[in-house]
């Protein structure tokens, strides 16, 4: 490639340069050094990292759009905010619940009343860290002016609703600080996975003396205090976001890392040289067809797990021609899951015809839609003749758009949906967006068919199947509503006993796969690429790797005073 450059730059001059040689060979000279020297070995590109501090280069995926853990929705954010921020509970090495703010806690026989009892703690600032500010920034993220995608996931703690909806003051929820170190939450039904949700960002504590003196610029780096292992320094846009070490967290002395770098790396190719270069440390999301030859490569590098995510697609209700139950199951039949997991993705992934996960604890899944068993000849002939009942035809196609993200799988796998919605006769047209900006665009319904993907916020089948309530608000991005679905998972809410709530949930899944407002695609698999010099990394189900437990190779807990 540099040699046919060359020639097309001597013959694009040569008229000036024939006639002045000297000139000539300088550009030749140039040239030829500039590729030398770009030929050439290299240093990795990494910031300094100041003697004796261990300094860690993640590629992140997206740009984060705020760092305000009330607000937040990306797993790149929560990558960031789980680093900064710590809730009643937090994740232990290997992504399960142990206790972070709260020591300990009781709950009350019924299930109903909780009792946190926090842990001696202050803010980054020095600021002691209270009850007050749990019911502070429970109170926050409910309020609908904070616009909270996520409030909804709270609706479980005792006048949650009714606050978010704008129908009751934020001070009828139901917290409040019993002394400093004393929180009680109050539920409207039994909720186990509290816990879980506890170590989720829409349970972390805000400042409150922070928020009430700057308002919305308290999140600003040059303002931001948190109560997590690290603290924001640094945010370039487009660039990287910088934590520091908290020397205020409770278990500072435990932490290696002294400074970690967020990298937004959208290009997962280059993200790879990246970190083969030794510029990053580690990656998430190796595109997925990519997988099996690194393994063969750099097989150290590679990780991968099972993971607790689906990848679907979302019908906009809102758009007439998807109001068609026909059309809605025709586009679903008519893709081939199994060419885009075996032969498109390669990375472990596998088709998907439930919408939760294999794995989910204390849940059995509905049986599969008949028409799965059935040859995908079969069914693209069912797709053709529903799509022929609905009136769409050869002389009246059926022409759709799919917005999808420009994240390495979608764009890998959005051709092929096309071109098998094209064999039943659907003219579909594909419009990329960055990852922002496509989520954007679901949650005011700007779009025909989304193409998405979800990671449970706890192990629990609630994790996804509440999106497709009514009361979902804005992550429930085609505005599906079906009463019986609701009152399904209302039952389930309320059902003390596992095995019946189970099955609560299992008849509201079957009824929505019935309904097809949804399309899954494929459930998910983990996957990073991490130099070896990475101590402490566990894989996990549901992809968590806190920076707090990681090291470097050569960063002797022993040397550095670590216990």
């Amino acid at each position: 490639m540099i040699f046919l450059s060359l020639i097309e730059e001597v013959r694009r001059v040569r008229r000036n340069l024939f006639s002045r040689p000297s000139a000539l060979v300088a550009l030749l000279l140039s040239m030829s050094l500039g590729a030398v020297a770009a030929c050439a070995p290299q240093a990795p590109a990494r910031p300094d990292c100041p003697e004796g501090q261990v300094c860690i280069l993640i590629g992140n995926g997206s740009e984060p759009a705020t760092l305000d853990p009330h607000k937040a929705t990306g797993t790149w954010e929560s990558r960031i905010l789980s680093d900064a921020f710590m809730g009643l509970t937090q994740d232990d090495a290997a992504g399960g619940t142990v206790p972070g703010m709260a020591e300990r806690w009781e709950t009350s026989e019924d299930g109903l009343v909780w009792t946190f009892h926090l842990r001696e703690a202050v803010w980054s600032d020095g600021a002691p860290l209270t009850a007050d500010d749990f019911v502070f920034s429970l109170q926050r993220i409910l309020r609908p002016e904070t616009a909270s995608e996520y409030a909804s996931l709270l609706y479980f703690i005792a006048g949650a609703q009714a606050v978010n909806e704008g129908d009751a003051p934020a001070e009828t929820l139901g917290v409040r600080a019993i002394d400093p170190r004393t929180l009680e939450i109050r539920l409207v039904h039994p909720a186990p996975y509290i816990l879980e949700v506890a170590k989720h960002q829409t349970m972390s504590p805000v400042p409150k003396h922070m928020v009430e003196k700057l308002g919305d610029a308290w999140v600003q780096p040059e303002n931001i205090v948190s109560n997590g292992p690290y603290t924001v320094e640094t945010w370039r846009l487009g660039d990287y976001v910088k934590l520091i070490k908290n020397p205020r967290f409770f278990e500072a002395d435990s932490v290696c890392i002294d400074q970690v770098y967020y990298y937004p790396t959208t290009d997962a190719a280059s993200a790879e040289r990246r970190v083969r270069r030794g510029e990053l440390d580690l990656f998430f999301t190796i595109q997925s067809n990519r997988i099996g030859f690194l393994r063969g490569e750099i097989p150290d590098y590679v990780k991968t797990h099972t993971y607790l995510g689906v990848a679907y697609l979302a019908f906009n209700s809102n758009v007439e021609a998807l109001q068609d139950i026909r059309v809605r199951r025709a586009i679903s039949m008519a893709i081939d899951r199994e060419f885009i997991t075996d032969k498109l993705l390669r990375g472990g992934q596998t088709p998907a015809y439930n919408y939760v996960p294999p794995g989910v604890a204390n849940y059995v899944s509905p049986p599969l839609p008949e028409w799965a068993s059935w040859t995908f000849e079969q069914r693209q002939a069912e797709a053709r003749r529903l799509l022929a009942e609905a009136g769409y035809t050869e002389a009246n196609p059926l022409k759709l758009e799919i917005k999808h993200r420009n994240s390495p799988d979608p764009t890998l796998f959005m051709p092929a949906i096309q071109a098998d919605l094209k064999q039943v006769g659907i003219d579909l047209s594909l419009a990329q967006n960055e990852v922002q900006i496509a989520y954007a665009a679901y949650r005011v319904r700007d779009f025909e068919i989304a193409d998405a993907g979800w990671v449970a916020d706890y192990n629990d089948a609630m994790s996804f199947l509440y999106l497709n309530q009514t009361s979902a608000g804005a992550q429930n991005y085609g505005d599906y509503s079906n009463p019986a679905y609701d009152e399904l998972l209302r039952k389930a809410d309320n059902e003390p006993d596992a095995a019946t709530r189970a099955g609560y949930l299992s008849e509201a899944e079957r009824i929505v796969l019935a309904d097809a407002p949804i399309v899954p695609v494929y459930f998910l698999n983990s996957s990073a690429l991490v130099n070896p010099r990475v101590t402490g990394w566990v894989g996990n189900i549901i992809d968590h790797h806190r920076t707090r437990y990681l090291c470097l190779e050569g960063a002797a807990a022993s040397d550095r005073g670590i216990n």
